[in-house]
């Protein structure tokens, strides 16, 4: 149920009221075990994804930031040459030993059957924080800066996919046996903006991830991803998450289009697509279109999860009808 998938449980928000900063229950790795552990336990999904954030190798690379609960992330603008020449690649041993302890806890945590999940932004999307100071709706700083200083911003950019090359290599070292990358606001960009200042990052850092470790599958979001599907594939990524804007069957035949176009062997998986909405749906229509999904997907090649992160007032036996749909469902 994408990361953080946790949030929605009653044991969470208990947990929340003793430990009620988001980079305490993050960063302290007992409670970023128990918080991954806790929708893996209730619902015996196939996969426990780690509970983190994409900004957490941020201090690694000189950037501090925080999480308010109500207004979320929150740092000072990054907005200068001399910001950005004060970035450093992340030594994630040193900056962030509790993901290598998370996620070997959970490695040893859960039955040999289950898939654990590590993830990281990429460089736009952690630059549109970094420039915005947080949070945006309209993208207004980062977009001006790609049109007035756009050496400044593929600096950035450049700094920032070197250490999540290094941080998704760290992940999967720790025991990460898949890693997401989540470009989740490259969906904001047109397309000459994101061939131009998304996509060559992310190419950056799944290509390095399948030298380095060629045996670990690669996913990839982009939230409101319909118009960017083919690009996508070309970076040749093993899956594409696809949100529930797109058709799980087109967009299943445009995505084996465009990696075999862009000279990659085999099918693209796909990952996806339930609309978070629909699990406040009666019990029928959950039913219903989860096997729609499932359907549309094929019987290969497709990990059914929702469009985007579960929402954190879901109902919890909603969520656990949405897995057992999905688990007892035959061809």
């Amino acid at each position: 149920m994408m990361r953080q998938a946790g949030r929605h449980i009653a044991e969470y928000r208990e947990l929340v009221k003793k430990h009620p900063t988001f980079r305490e229950r993050s960063e302290v790795p007992e409670l970023a075990v128990e918080i991954s552990l806790q929708p893996w336990r209730n619902y015996k999904t196939d996969g426990c994804i780690l509970f983190s954030d994409i900004l957490t190798p941020l201090p690694g690379l000189g950037l501090d930031f925080d999480i308010q609960e109500k207004k979320g992330p929150v740092m000072t603008p990054v907005r200068t040459w001399d910001a950005v020449n004060k970035m450093h690649l992340i030594d994630p041993f040193a900056t962030c030993p509790f993901v290598d302890s998370a996620l070997r806890t959970l490695r040893s945590e859960v039955t040999p059957e289950t898939t654990v999940l590590g993830f990281v932004g990429c460089p736009y999307t952690l630059a549109t924080y970094l420039v915005e100071g947080g949070s945006s709706t309209n993208y207004f700083e980062i977009k001006k800066m790609m049109n007035s200083e756009p050496k400044l911003l593929h600096a950035m950019l450049k700094n920032l996919a070197d250490s999540i090359i290094e941080y998704s290599c760290y992940q999967i070292e720790a025991g990460a046996q898949v890693i997401q990358v989540f470009d989740s606001w490259a969906g904001h960009l047109s397309p000459r903006d994101y061939d131009n200042f998304a996509a060559p990052y992310q190419k950056m850092i799944i290509d390095q991830i399948k030298k380095r470790h060629p045996e670990v599958p690669t996913i990839m979001y982009i939230k409101h991803s319909g118009a960017l599907l083919e690009r996508m594939a070309a970076t040749g990524v093993d899956i594409v998450s696809l949100d529930w804007t797109v058709d799980m069957a087109e967009g299943r035949e445009r995505l084996n289009k465009a990696r075999a176009a862009a000279g990659f062997s085999g099918p693209c998986g796909v990952q996806g697509n339930l609309d978070p909405a629909l699990l406040f749906a009666d019990d029928a229509t959950i039913v219903e279109r989860t096997k729609e999904v499932i359907m549309k997907a094929g019987d290969r090649g497709h990990v059914m999860n929702l469009g985007h992160g579960i929402e954190a007032d879901t109902p919890e036996e909603k969520a656990n009808l949405f897995v057992q749909t999905v688990k007892e469902l035959r061809y």
